[in-house]
């Protein structure tokens, strides 16, 4: 079965952290890249932060020194580190992997940013 299971969403004040975490199942192997996105409505869902398999990580502008991307690739996990987090972070933040060309995402995560 494949399947991604994302943790940690929740309710934080201004100024404080969270981390997410996604776990794929394994029968998604083998992964390259791993990704975080995320959508708040109206907008579009847009990506916050991804991670290829060389570890080469890039981030949207709006959370580069603030949020950090990881994954242990001995628990197919990838994280998201997210500090000093702001109002404007809030939305559903979903996980992404893609396996052979073929995207995976998970089922999303709230995370709430009270000011």
């Amino acid at each position: 079965q494949k399947r991604l299971v994302e943790s940690g969403g929740g309710l934080v004040q201004a100024g404080g952290s969270l981390r997410l975490s996604c776990a794929a199942s394994g029968s998604l192997f083998p992964i390259s890249t791993m990704a975080w996105y995320r959508q708040a409505p109206p907008n579009q869902r847009e990506l916050v932060a991804r991670i290829t398999s060389d570890d080469t990580t890039n981030y949207a502008d709006s959370v580069k020194g603030r949020f950090t991307i990881s994954r242990d690739n001995t628990k197919n996990t990838v994280y998201l580190q997210m500090n000093s987090l702001k109002p404007e972070d809030t939305a559903v933040y979903s996980c992404n992997v893609v396996v052979n060309g073929v995207n995976y995402w998970g089922q999303g995560t709230q995370v709430t940013v009270s000011s």
